[in-house]
């Protein structure tokens, strides 16, 4: 099976001390990025570790992917103890940091501890510097990365940084690279701030020979050379299906169709694009830098996410606007599904909906942890009993812009999903809107017979992000492609995509994380007969418990 190589490079930055060590017996059975990362957090990390303290660790990662020429492989992965979830959670970042972590030589790089100082760690092929930057203190995210090109002439896409909202521990903060692209969800911006660390660079000349078989290429000349729509839309393309299905979450959840969708959607997008974009070695470039010269607003997006939370959830119809709000969560280093969402349950609260200097301004109170910022900077499911709003959460991750009271599948996978109401987690929605052939597509509506494709949907998920590839190379990376390209039979890559989800499920556990938290802030018809069966066709508990053999024994397909 073919695998990422290099050893683990350990960073302690409060001692300032690093060590490396093999992890073959890892990487052979994990493959790489998410998996990789969550077999080292499971078996390093404590169960109990507060997310804030030295003793939690953010582990990067890359896949065997990153070491070829494909699309779809530009993309890092990043792991630990999520400060808004409180469990074990992963997230991936497209852009260009990928190749520049590959080029170090190491499998991954974890860090562990708190700086007495706010630091940049500098990780090369030759050693690890700590620089102290107590000037950089509350520097924005464009003017970190501008520091670290004229200090050091590395370019952004060597860089992993935050912003304020990091520093400030927004529980929702981003690390981010190449200064537009984040790991977004779960607020690991936030614990990269609790060590101290503004930012980590990534630069060397040792990367690993990995071979790559040549249905690499086959891949690669699809993506150069299909007209898919989201070259030119990205994932906004899905916004008036959405809302034409009444799966567009809106008002702060309590309406499924805005009427203001034609002035935020996939075409308004589409106007404001100006330039290609694209993330490293990838030829599908569905990136969306977008430009209003009006009135002076450039950014990068927004994506369809960010159109639902910044848009039609706080009734803002004007696609700059929505514009505006991306640009300010990028400097910030904000997750923009949640800081967006956070803002809708405030405007809910105060009867504010489509107020855009309130959004701005409360964005910017956010990251600051200004005035009420720093009670809205704690996450919808700490504040929402105060301000007396729904918590439209799931184990304390806030809902993705795909609604799951219409497309039930979905619903059902935010509920078991380990990191809480996460759309990429299997991505049920494209079966359900469907955005896949008639041949492969699901009813919206009901739940009988989903749970076992809930399931495959994970384990394939997991599997992807274990390699890593992009969630946008669906219609490209088919299972036999998945074989020839990783050299094993596509069961057995799902059983480990599978062995993935279980050990982030049994490290959950051990920090309480049950069948009580498997839930829904809304009801849907035969959703615990449901849960039964996502819970038999794992092999676990029916209190949502991962039995402890499962975790010691082999890997094996569900």
């Amino acid at each position: 099976m073919l695998s990422v190589e290099g050893p683990l490079l350990s960073v302690d930055v409060g001692k300032r001390e690093t060590q490396t060590e093999g992890i073959d017996s890892v990487l052979e059975s994990f493959i790489g990025g998410r998996g990789v990362a969550t077999k080292l957090a499971h078996d390093r990390l404590p169960f109990d570790a507060d997310p804030y303290g030295p003793e939690n660790g953010l582990i990067f990662t890359t896949g065997p992917m990153q070491t070829s020429n494909m699309s779809f492989t530009g993309r890092t992965n990043c792991t630990g103890i999520s400060p808004l979830t409180g469990g074990l959670l992963s997230s991936n970042a497209g852009g260009f940091v990928s190749r520049n972590f590959v080029d170090t030589g190491y499998a991954a790089v974890e860090f562990t501890g708190r700086s007495d100082a706010l630091i940049i760690v500098h990780v090369t092929d030759e050693g690890v510097e700590f620089e102290p930057v107590p000037d950089l203190a509350g520097a924005t995210v464009p003017e970190t990365t501008e520091y670290i090109e004229v200090e050091h002439g590395l370019s952004p896409e060597h860089v992993a940084c935050i912003g304020p909202a990091g520093e400030n521990q927004v529980r929702f903060a981003s690390i981010m690279t190449t200064e537009s692209r984040a790991f977004g969800r779960g607020g690991l911006g936030a614990v990269l701030g609790a060590k101290n660390v503004k930012g980590v660079t990534f630069a060397g000349d040792s990367r690993r020979e990995v071979e790559i078989p040549p249905v690499q290429m086959d891949v690669h000349r699809d993506a150069a050379t299909s007209d898919h729509i989201m070259k030119q839309q990205g994932t906004t393309s899905v916004t008036s299906l959405a809302n034409e299905v009444s799966a567009l979450p809106t008002r702060y959840f309590s309406e499924l169709q805005f009427e203001g969708v034609e002035g935020i959607d996939g075409d308004r997008v589409g106007e404001k694009k100006f330039k290609r974009g694209t993330c490293s070695a990838c030829a599908f470039a569905c990136k969306l830098p977008t430009k209003d010269e009006e009135r002076g607003v450039e950014t990068e997006g927004p994506e369809y996410e960010t159109v639902m939370s910044f848009g039609s959830n706080c009734a803002v119809d004007d696609i700059v606007d929505v514009m505006q709000s991306n640009e300010l969560c990028d400097r910030y280093g904000l997750d923009t599904i949640s800081c967006g969402n956070t803002v809708a349950a405030y405007l809910a609260a105060n009867d504010e909906f489509g107020n855009v200097d309130l959004i701005h301004e409360t964005v910017e109170k956010i990251a600051k942890r200004e005035g009420v910022g720093d009670r809205l900077a704690e996450g919808i499911d700490r504040f929402h009993e105060e301000l007396g709003v729904e918590n439209w959460t799931v184990k304390g991750l806030d809902f993705a812009a795909h609604d799951g009271r219409t497309l039930n599948g979905q619903g059902l996978s935010y509920a078991v999903a380990n990191r809480g109401a996460d759309h990429m987690f299997s991505t049920m929605y494209a079966w359900e809107y469907p955005l896949v052939g008639d041949d492969e597509a699901l009813k919206p509506t009901g739940l009988e017979g989903k749970a076992p494709h809930v399931v495959r949907q994970e384990n394939a998920r997991a599997l992807e992000d274990c390699g890593v590839v992009c969630r946008f190379s669906r219609s490209f990376m088919t299972p036999d492609r998945f074989e020839g390209l990783f050299d094993a039979d596509y069961e057995d890559l799902l059983a480990v995509g599978s062995k993935v989800v279980e050990l982030e499920r049994h490290f959950n556990n051990h920090r309480g994380i049950d069948r009580d938290d498997d839930t829904l802030p809304y009801d849907l018809p035969g959703f615990e007969a449901a849960l039964d069966e996502y819970y038999a066709q794992r092999g676990w508990n029916e209190d949502g418990t991962v039995p402890a053999s499962n975790v010691d024994g082999p890997l094996s397909a569900d």
